[in-house]
């Protein structure tokens, strides 16, 4: 008998098993910040008590909701877990206008059947080790952000991403302070970046910026303070010149994503400002 329930705090460490079994980068904070958010919805799909698998959808009201998480254990594949757990899924989003998802190859097949929409590829790019000390040899005006300007952080996101998702960035900005920078240029914002610690590499992103420069800028920022740390970044296909020079400076492409859309794509944002998104789990 395969069950449906929602997530409890209490299953993060059986939901990180399966973390652990697809070598995902997520952590308990993730975990966390998915569960602790009331609006949003996480399920879990359990077999004589056993958590199986997971879903979750960020909901980015009442436009958009963000498909995540979609896991099930290897024993259990071949049943229809999956299905049953996104159909329980669209139901509790019906009033959603929009249900988008980043899929992997895999997944793009399935979800195309259920009526997904392709709308551009996302390449997971990695660095695990810089091949040269990081110079910023520029007078751009960056710095770290604080909570002074975090709403306007908070607006600059929300008209690149094309939704408000401000309960998310300011829990990335107070998890990691440290790592969260944005560029200015007289007094104009032009970009931010913010991420996160996962448990196999530091994931940076979202990065969002009204120029190519400051994109590379704000990258090498983060890079220069991450001490040999190993990096991922999910970046839009489009940025061709972007994807080049990061395989420059000790990127590699690893695999892709679709993103994808279900009903009308009633926010797709401004991709033109998007570079980096701020991972499959969160859009």
């Amino acid at each position: 008998m395969i069950e449906i329930r929602e997530l409890q705090s209490g299953d993060i460490p059986d939901a990180m098993k399966l973390v652990y079994s697809e070598k995902w980068n997520q952590t308990k904070k993730d975990w966390t910040i998915l569960i602790s958010n009331k609006n949003n919805v996480c399920l879990a799909a359990t077999v004589s008590g056993k958590i199986v698998a997971t879903a979750t959808a960020v909901n980015y009201m009442p436009q958009v909701a963000w498909i995540g998480m979609v896991l099930v254990d290897k024993q259990f594949r071949g049943r229809g877990i999956s299905k049953l757990l996104l159909n329980a899924l669209f139901e509790k989003l019906r009033s959603c206008k929009t249900i988008k998802l980043d899929a992997t190859p895999a997944g793009e097949f399935v979800y195309k059947k259920m009526g997904f929409v392709a709308e551009y590829r996302i390449s997971r790019m990695v660095c695990n080790s810089l091949p040269f000390e990081v110079d910023i040899n520029s007078s751009a005006d960056i710095h770290q952000i604080t909570n002074e300007n975090i709403d306007e952080i908070v607006a600059f996101d929300r008209a690149v991403f094309g939704v408000g998702r401000d309960e998310l960035i300011r829990e990335l900005f107070a998890n990691n302070p440290e790592n969260s920078w944005l560029i200015r240029e007289n007094s104009t914002l032009l970009g931010f970046v913010l991420g996160r610690e996962g448990n196999r590499f530091y994931q940076m992103g979202p990065l969002s910026a009204t120029t190519e420069n400051s994109t590379r800028l704000l990258i090498l920022k983060v890079l220069r303070d991450l001490s040999g740390k190993p990096v991922v970044v999910d970046i839009p296909d489009e940025k061709t010149e972007l994807c080049e020079w990061l395989i420059s400076v000790g990127f590699e492409k690893r695999r892709y994503f679709t993103r994808m859309f279900l009903n009308d794509n009633c926010s797709p944002g401004n991709i033109d400002f998007q570079y980096l998104i701020c991972g499959p789990e969160f859009g």
